[in-house]
């Protein structure tokens, strides 16, 4: 029997999720849900599946096994919520929600209801970076002494006016960290271990009428002593690709997007020309860095794919729950930084208060 899905929230990543459900072998788009039901009706029709007008109406068709959040940032944990409460596996498009105390109930609601949580984090299921990942794992940087990643894109200030939602606090939940760089806070984490602290500067220098960060520099302490730096932005016209560089005393990486720029260990293997060729293939795919239409679904699939064989194996999605929290986590520990002008030490005891809302 087909991996049924439903889809929460009908705007522009609703599109990538069902073009990667399309493209695996035993899913099926059953149905979707969106406020105005006008925008579920013009994506039903466009993906041939079922739109509904009342979200527990959707959530009470059996077909329906998977359920995915695509709305605001700010507006993810309700149905999310609602879709564990119905005994439905929930994939959360990043982030996971924007707040720590949102993402805990989202979590707890999915643990108490016995339900898989992912959180949307393509990067990690791309080939380079888990090449790199593996590269680390088996000790090949020796002590690993630095990671930095960066984002430089550039976002039109019409993109900022298309969205009563974008760049506000209350449903953006942040700017270029906690909407555009989360996938590198999320892989830096991943490469590099539990972040101890962090101390940062933040500003918004190239667009108005946001109340959120379009440029940021984040120095990182990690628990195993590495240090690193976080920059974000999208104030970098035209926009460059997403960069990831990983350095130890017998190994450097540095990842541009989905190609290995350099790859180089102390210790060479025999595979390692091959790994340099596979990966180095220059796609040609911005990855958003101009326009958030110009990414690929190819993430997504694979992350769906992950994520139907941990329920049918009953084991933990690559990216659960709490995987997704961290990333999270880091970004309000880099806001708090910036806003008292202090070093910020992880983990967080609670959610960091706004200055405009203290």
């Amino acid at each position: 029997m087909a991996v049924g899905f439903g889809i929460v929230g009908c705007g522009m990543i609703a599109n990538f999720h069902a073009e990667a459900i399309a493209h695996i072998r035993g899913a099926k788009l059953v149905g979707c849900f969106s406020v105005p039901f006008e925008s579920a009706e013009r994506f039903a029709a466009e993906r041939n599946c079922t739109p509904y007008e009342k979200l527990a109406d959707m959530l009470a068709n059996p077909e329906i096994d998977i359920v995915t959040i695509c709305t605001p940032s700010g507006a993810h944990m309700e149905p999310a919520v609602q879709a564990a409460n119905a005994g439905k596996h929930v994939i959360v498009e990043k982030p996971l929600e924007i707040t720590l105390k949102r993402c805990d109930a989202i979590i707890d609601a999915c643990d108490k209801n016995n339900v898989k949580l992912g959180a949307i984090m393509p990067s990690r299921f791309g080939g380079a970076n888990l090449a790199l990942k593996k590269a680390i794992e088996e000790g090949r940087f020796g002590t690993l002494t630095l990671g930095d990643s960066f984002v430089k894109w550039w976002r039109t200030q019409e993109y900022y006016d298309s969205g009563g939602w974008r760049g506000t606090w209350k449903m953006d939940g942040g700017g270029a960290y906690m909407n555009q760089a989360i996938h590198n806070v999320d892989l830096i984490y991943w490469f590099m271990g539990d972040v101890a602290s962090v101390s940062a500067v933040t500003g918004t220098l190239a667009h108005e009428r946001i109340e959120v960060e379009d440029t940021g520099v984040a120095a990182i302490q990690f628990a195993n002593g590495a240090v690193g730096t976080i920059t974000a932005t999208t104030s970098a016209w035209p926009g460059f690709m997403k960069k990831t560089e990983i350095h130890g005393t017998a190994g450097s990486v540095i990842v541009e997007q989905d190609d290995i720029l350099h790859w180089e260990f102390a210790k060479p293997r025999a595979n390692d020309a091959k790994i340099i060729e596979k990966f180095s293939q220059k796609a040609g795919n911005s990855g958003g860095a101009s326009d958030p239409k110009a990414i690929s679904f190819t993430g997504h699939m694979e992350q769906f794919k992950e994520f139907i064989k941990a329920i049918e194996t009953d084991s933990t999605p690559r990216v659960d729950g709490r995987e997704g929290r961290k990333s999270v986590e880091i970004i309000l520990a880099i806001y708090k930084s910036a806003w008292t002008g202090k070093r910020v030490e992880l983990p967080l005891k609670s959610d960091p208060k706004i200055p405009s809302q203290k």
